[in-house]
């Protein structure tokens, strides 16, 4: 029997999948699935149920102080899925027979009716491994069934386990945490883990039904954080705070109309996605991001500037707390300009300032604010290098690819709360895009990178555009 440890093994059997999940005369498709990692509905001639099922029933007997066998009487539900292996989880009734234990024979009659003792309800969860030639029994849950006068249903029983979307839902909790190497300390927190995962997916599911583009919601690296967790932990309130804004100088329009489409890094003015970590430093990352595509359009070169300079030195803001792009530019001028990442290194959480200015690899001059007309912004965009900008984030806990346009009971505009690079924008089989890069890491959205519908001012997009200037 292989252990739990062995059974997370990563198999590639493309070529088996259609086998392994058994779609043919024996199977139907549940409502909630059609991809692979779903979980599949199983009728009772089933071959691989037959086989899970004299597999828990073994295992149930081992367990068992009876002094008869118990056997399966009567099954409830049953579903597969494969998830690196194939996971059955089966509710049966389970009742005694008249052969004892010790005899282990497989074809013992069950009790007459009058003298059956008490009927159980039984989930089993069993994770076979067919390439391995093993069975792991996950989980086994029974109860006493419900008298003659009640009903049993798959509800009563287990209402928090017994449907195809529930099952769904642990497996892809199951995967979340082995995707993102999470660890809970302890079981009550998984449990409350599971919860708030479950909440998420309700709510991912009404931002995706609601969505007016074409993005897809759902699992991501943050799927286990509240709304609160993940508002004061990556997220950034002090940009809706209007009153603390710096007044800034407007910058002057562009010369020329926007083009088509336009995307900085084509053309060389961005550097790799970073990762700001549990720490509210955007702001600091956004700006870092204008200013190297400033720098790299007056001197030909891109430099990875330091976030971390900003983190410990701007002392107009709050670090890990949250901060202002006006106030960083400030900062910076101040300061004398920013050193590089690989000479100031990113931490996530504030430290002593350690600024050496012989170390200084960039500067700036002064910094403007943008038009708020998106026309605007992105013909000043394609003209003067990537933007700094604001954005409501509540649906980019969510987002995954495509072209994000959030009803905006989910966005609203004037609750901005996080800051971002406009690098470039386009069109996507009839939607227009703004492509912004996130401080979240590569494996956010599409390799890092949100892109949100242009045109309608959406989350806030054109509420606090702008940029260092650079003589």
């Amino acid at each position: 029997m292989a252990t739990g440890c062995q059974a997370f093994v990563c198999v590639a059997l493309v070529a088996v999948f259609g086998a392994v999940l058994g779609l043919g005369e024996d199977t139907e498709r549940p409502p909630i699935g059609g991809r692979i990692g779903s979980a599949v509905r199983l009728r009772e001639g089933d071959p691989g149920l037959k086989k899970a099922l004299q597999f828990a029933e073994e295992r149930y007997n081992l367990g068992s102080n009876a002094m008869h066998l118990r056997k399966v009487s009567r099954l409830i539900s049953a579903t597969k899925q494969l998830v690196k292996g194939i996971r059955y989880t089966i509710m049966v009734e389970i009742s005694n027979t008249q052969c004892k234990k010790s005899t282990m024979l497989r074809t013992c009659d069950f009790y007459p009716e009058l003298q059956q003792l008490k009927t159980e309800v039984c989930v089993f969860e069993i994770w076979d491994i067919p390439w391995q030639a093993t069975s792991n029994l996950l989980k086994q849950k029974c109860q006493p069934k419900a008298g003659p006068e009640e009903t049993t249903t798959v509800e009563d029983a287990f209402p928090d386990q017994h449907t195809e979307e529930s099952v769904e839902l642990v497996g892809l909790f199951k995967d979340f945490m082995v995707k993102y190497n999470k660890v809970y300390s302890t079981q009550e927190e998984t449990d409350r883990r599971l919860q708030i995962f479950h909440e998420n997916f309700k709510t991912a599911a009404k931002i995706q039904s609601l969505d007016k583009g074409s993005a897809e919601y759902g699992v991501t690296k943050f799927s286990d954080l509240t709304e609160e967790e993940f508002r004061s932990t990556y997220l950034n309130p002090l940009l809706s705070q209007w009153t603390l804004q710096r007044p800034m100088k407007l910058a002057p329009s562009a010369r020329s109309s926007a083009p088509t489409s336009w995307d900085w890094r084509d053309h060389g003015a961005v550097s790799p996605v970073k990762n700001q970590g549990m720490c509210g430093s955007c702001w600091a990352f956004s700006v870092t991001g204008n200013i190297e595509g400033q720098w790299f359009l007056k001197n030909g070169t891109l430099q990875s500037l330091s976030e971390q300079e900003l983190v410990d030195c701007d002392g107009l803001d709050q670090a890990c707390r949250g901060g202002l792009p006006s106030n960083a530019y400030e900062a910076i001028e101040n300061l004398g300009g920013l050193e590089l990442e690989s000479d100031y290194s990113y931490t996530g959480h504030k430290q002593n300032c350690d600024f050496t200015t012989r170390k200084v690899a960039a500067y700036i001059n002064s910094s403007v604010e943008l038009s708020k007309d998106e026309n605007e912004i992105a013909a000043w965009l394609a003209e003067n290098g990537p933007i700094s900008v604001a954005l409501n984030a509540f649906a980019m806990q969510f987002y995954r690819k495509g072209v994000s346009h959030p009803f905006k009971i989910f966005c609203n505009p004037w609750m901005i709360d996080h800051a971002v690079l406009l690098v470039g924008y386009g069109d996507r089989k009839g939607i227009p895009f703004w492509a912004i890069k996130n401080s979240w890491g590569e494996d956010y959205g599409e390799q890092g990178y949100y892109y949100l519908y242009r045109g309608s001012n959406a989350c806030g997009i054109n509420r606090m555009a702008s940029s260092a200037i650079v003589n």
